[in-house]
């Protein structure tokens, strides 16, 4: 059961964010979204831990992989993510999001030795052949650079996040619980958000709306402290292939939002598309049937 409420919980809560995110592209710089959103996810999660009595520090030993995580996880994938949004539809960007589960049966062979199937890579054609039809008319036919530009920071980011998931499974398996490595993660992902925004000289613009502020206060608790959490006891719990299969869902919730509120126009091929690479995702999960074994006399 609490698999079960951990996974949709993680569903329901990621397959919203993408449409939060999109409400925030506009005069704030990417830069600064991203570095409020994880200020506010760190001294949140970080002030509620220690209220509570469950604020650790890691040892000096596992700083450099929750420094990873961070980085991964709380940082440039989101860089990625927020500047795609730009460019694209952020239901799409969810469907790209949604290979995370390829990323991560080959990272977890690269890095955990855990074997890849041929499951594994008949999934990546299905993926890679669905992208192709969500996206044909703009990379094929009118060959637009926009859209170009927001695949490739999508694919990046879910590379990105595919990497910190590596480093949460390694964390979680060094005795760190998630919610420790989360805040002190999202801390450290704000302070190097800080000093990128200092070295660059970015612009730092006040949050110019309520609508801006209202998807900023739920991509901080709901989307960060609450889906991180909930996703990450999932890879701790389930391992990150597995886990990573609630990416198979939101996309549903999130082209639906877009659907709506983006205004994104479906099409048969689009649709096909769609249906093709969730059932990419699918495939990784289906389980050989068992071999018969005959009873001789």
């Amino acid at each position: 059961m609490t698999n079960i409420l951990l996974f949709a919980s993680t569903v329901l809560i990621w397959g919203t964010t993408w449409i939060a995110i999109a409400m925030q592209v506009g005069p704030v710089p990417v830069l600064v979204s991203v570095f409020y959103r994880f200020a506010a996810a760190a001294v949140l999660f970080l002030v509620v831990l220690a209220a509570t009595g469950r604020l650790t520090i890691p040892a000096l030993r596992h700083q450099p992989f929750v420094l990873a995580q961070a980085l991964c996880l709380f940082c440039c994938n989101f860089l990625c993510f927020y500047t795609a949004a730009g460019f694209v539809p952020s239901g799409l960007i969810s469907v790209i999001f949604s290979l995370a589960t390829i990323y991560n049966a080959v990272n977890a062979r690269l890095f955990f030795g855990d074997p890849i199937t041929g499951r594994t890579l008949i999934a990546a054609v299905l993926g890679a052949t669905g992208l192709v039809l969500l996206f044909g008319p703009d990379i094929v036919l009118d060959f637009d650079a926009d859209t170009w530009k927001g695949i490739g920071l999508s694919v990046l980011g879910t590379l990105f996040f595919s990497l910190g998931n590596m480093a949460s499974r390694r964390n979680s398996a060094a005795g760190i619980p998630p919610v420790i490595a989360n805040a002190w993660g999202m801390g450290y992902g704000a302070v190097i958000l800080l000093t990128l925004i200092a070295l660059t000289g970015t612009p730092v613009v006040a949050p110019p709306d309520a609508k801006y502020l209202i998807a900023l206060l739920y991509l901080a608790a709901i989307g960060s402290v609450v889906g991180f959490t909930t996703y990450l006891m999932l890879v701790s719990r389930l391992g990150s292939s597995k886990a990573a299969y609630t990416t198979v869902l939101f996309p549903v919730v999130a082209l639906s939002l877009s659907t709506i509120y983006e205004g994104y126009h479906w099409t048969a091929a689009g649709l096909f598309g769609l249906l093709l690479t969730l059932l990419g995702n699918v495939v990784i999960f289906t389980k050989p049937a068992p071999r018969r074994t005959h009873a001789t006399a």
